[in-house]
């Protein structure tokens, strides 16, 4: 855990901050116990309400300001985002004590190598879900996972799962906003860094906490 006694040698440093905050979200794609593993990420419907639900990070790469995860292209969230494709996105590390907010836009893939690749790099139980009979959030007259009655408990075969490869979809998450929040006893620290396409850099800011 970080001291407040002794601030980090980001505290006062615009680009350490930066590099700070990738360093918190790239693990993420791949460490189950890291804090960014399960972020919120927010859209919104077509009645202007926030959705907001955690999602698994598979991807994450700073150099490409991408985020990647993956979703069942039945979703509504899927029809949201092709109705408006502003994303956000939330993090925070209990342990760091800081919390991050990325804004972007989204992309859905259903087709293609990197899908296909996606696809098969996931666990044959993690693919399960994908078997779903209905599109997620359809009401139910009874308590369900909607799987059909032959998998519910079992793990399914790779042939069991041909028909399922066509619900399943990549969400990319292009970042082009990213602030942070440091909490410290000493006075906490925020930040806001925004991409710029023309210069192809990023711009960043300190802001009142």
């Amino acid at each position: 855990m970080t001291s407040n006694s002794s601030p980090p040698d980001y505290y006062d440093d615009l680009d350490l901050s930066f590099a700070k905050a990738w360093d918190l979200i790239e693990p993420g794609a791949n460490k189950r116990t890291s804090p960014a593993h399960t972020p919120v990420v927010g859209s919104v419907n077509a009645s202007g309400l926030a959705q907001l639900r955690v999602m698994v990070l598979r991807e994450a790469d700073r150099t490409l300001r991408c985020l990647r995860f993956h979703t069942d292209s039945r979703s509504p969230k899927v029809g949201d985002l092709k109705n408006n494709n502003l994303v956000s996105i939330l993090m925070y590390d209990a342990a760091e004590k800081l919390q991050l907010r990325l804004f972007g836009t989204a992309r859905l893939e259903s087709n293609g190598a990197a899908v296909d690749a996606a696809w098969t790099e996931s666990t044959t139980f993690a693919r399960r879900c994908y078997l779903a009979e209905s599109a997620p959030g359809l009401t139910s007259n009874v308590p369900t996972s909607g799987l059909p009655a032959w998998i519910e408990g079992k793990q399914p075969s790779e042939m069991q799962l041909t028909e399922a490869r066509a619900n399943f979809a990549i969400l990319w998450c292009d970042i082009t906003e990213l602030e942070w929040l440091y909490l410290a006893n000493s006075g906490h620290r925020r930040a806001r860094w925004t991409w710029d396409e023309a210069q192809q850099v990023w711009s960043g800011r300190w802001l009142i906490p």
